[in-house]
């Protein structure tokens, strides 16, 4: 047993015996390690819905702008797409995969209880269509018929500076 331990100590000996390595500081951060900060990060003051992302994606020329050439057709292809069968409908399922793939999650809004106008468990594009010109008409601020990406994001006043709300009275004390 003491051989064991011996050897044991004799094999880990060089990993002790080496020198550390220090983590390199920035400059301008006060000394801490690069990536990290002493300081929690801010909330965010600008969202964006995931439909508003969709849409942004829609810009095919790169000029920052969505036509609503340009989102018309962007909302057929992404609905073309997921109607791998071509019969012009999906099923809710479907609708699921749809806003999985283009929104990012299969509980995203729209909704397909909402986006299904007449009931049937079925969306047509044109039902989709129908909801998603209800959404570039919301987002469309200025009314000119182009979606740049100041319409396309909300901007969130921040509410609480870093540090509030954390006394006594919000832990429940």
């Amino acid at each position: 047993m003491r051989l064991f331990l011996l050897l044991a100590m004799f094999v880990a000996t060089p990993a002790f015996a080496q020198d550390r390595v220090g983590i390199p500081t920035g400059s301008g951060n006060g000394g801490n390690p690069i990536g990290q900060s002493t300081t929690a990060q801010p909330a965010a003051t600008v969202i964006v819905e995931p439909v508003a992302m969709m849409i942004a994606a829609f810009d095919t020329d790169g000029d920052a702008k969505v036509t609503r050439a340009e989102f018309d057709a962007g909302l057929r292809h992404s609905f073309d797409s997921i109607d791998t069968a071509k019969s012009g409908s999906i099923g809710y399922i479907a609708f699921s995969d749809w806003s999985e793939r283009w929104l990012g999650d299969r509980n995203t809004l729209p909704s397909p209880f909402e986006v299904d106008r007449d009931g049937d468990n079925r969306i047509s594009f044109a039902e989709l269509a129908e909801r998603f010109d209800l959404l570039f008409t919301r987002f469309d601020a200025n009314k000119d018929g182009v979606l740049v990406r100041s319409e396309l994001v909300t901007i969130r006043p921040q509410m609480f500076s870093p540090g509030m709300g954390r006394g006594k009275r919000g832990r429940g004390n």
